[in-house]
């Protein structure tokens, strides 16, 4: 399908925020080679307390927010990652937990269970040793793969992306590998951003990203600054919430300026992200037709829950979305 592409400066019709990334820490067991937030074993959680965090997370549904994703980093490298996960839970939000798999406790199992919670992971190449080199930790691949064996068990919707980083990548093989174990909730095969420590090769610029930015989403970092979404945190960011309710930085003037910077693509607006269990990427170019049946959640939770929709966004960059290729 041909694309279509805004000039700078103009704004097509946005959807209002609705969707909110919450990228808890910093902090990550790995140290992949592409990481859009340059994460590792000794970045920090920032300045956003966990009582920052549940204020937020309260305040969310009167800025219009109706769904967040738990991000880093790793986001299970919070010290309070499962407090954070049921707060949100419990006040009705839609739940995503992006993690690279690595570890995941009992207790997040049991709230992944959650009707409202759904799961997404990064994945690189059917072969451990190449997916260990771009992760940067020997084992990552047994892990990950484990656990994604392990949602799948538990019926818990999961999204898997895949970024090819080389041309002689296995990329392919590792989407084909998803599929055949039953993961049904996979897009194109991503390419690497200049953004974090993708900028190492490729040059950083509005040109990296997808056209998704601050349409429908927003992102909110560890230090509080807002963000029309975690690619875009090369940008200003258009205020911080420990000083400025969100609800009054998304409707000023910052925000309307930064939306302005991002070049569109008319044709991603029809797309529903809220559609994939609110856990839209800011790869969502396209809708792949096979990709839009969504697994039904088991009965072992007590609720069958099917979480159909009209367009499943495509998953990315490390411990994150990222922006999915034309």
């Amino acid at each position: 399908m041909a694309t279509t592409h805004e000039l700078p400066g103009t704004t097509p019709q946005l959807a209002p925020v609705h969707f909110l990334e919450l990228e808890v820490t910093g902090r990550c067991q790995l140290r992949c080679t592409h990481c859009y937030a340059s994460s590792g074993p000794t970045s920090g959680h920032g300045t956003m307390t966990t009582g920052d965090w549940e204020n937020l997370i309260a305040t969310a549904p009167a800025a219009g927010i109706t769904a967040v994703q738990f991000i880093g980093g790793e986001p299970t490298q919070h010290p309070d990652i499962e407090r954070l996960l049921a707060h949100a839970l419990d006040r009705g939000l839609r739940v995503q937990l992006y993690s690279n798999l690595y570890r995941i406790t009992g207790k997040l199992w049991d709230l992944l269970g959650h009707p409202y919670a759904t799961l997404a992971t990064s994945y690189y190449s059917d072969d451990p040793d190449e997916h260990d080199r771009i992760t940067g930790r020997r084992g990552s691949h047994a892990r990950t793969l484990s656990n994604i064996i392990e949602a799948l068990r538990r019926g818990i919707p999961l999204k898997v992306g895949i970024v090819q980083l080389t041309p002689d990548q296995r990329a392919q093989e590792a989407w084909e590998q998803m599929r055949a174990l039953g993961v049904n909730r996979l897009g194109p095969i991503d390419r690497m951003r200049g953004v974090g420590r993708g900028a190492d090769s490729i040059e950083t610029g509005v040109g990296e990203l997808c056209g998704q930015c601050g349409n429908g989403r927003a992102a909110v970092s560890t230090n509080g600054d807002v963000w029309m979404c975690v690619m875009s945190r090369f940008l200003e960011p258009a205020g911080n919430v420990k000083a400025t309710p969100l609800a009054e930085i998304l409707d000023g003037v910052i925000w309307q300026d930064l939306l302005k910077r991002v070049p569109r693509r008319r044709d991603v607006v029809a797309c529903k992200p809220e559609s994939d269990g609110n856990d839209c990427s800011p790869a969502e170019t396209i809708c792949e037709s096979d990709a839009l049946i969504l697994p039904t959640r088991r009965p072992l939770i007590g609720v069958a829950v099917a979480m159909g929709g009209d367009c499943v966004p495509v998953s990315g960059d490390s411990n994150d979305c990222g922006p999915a290729s034309d």
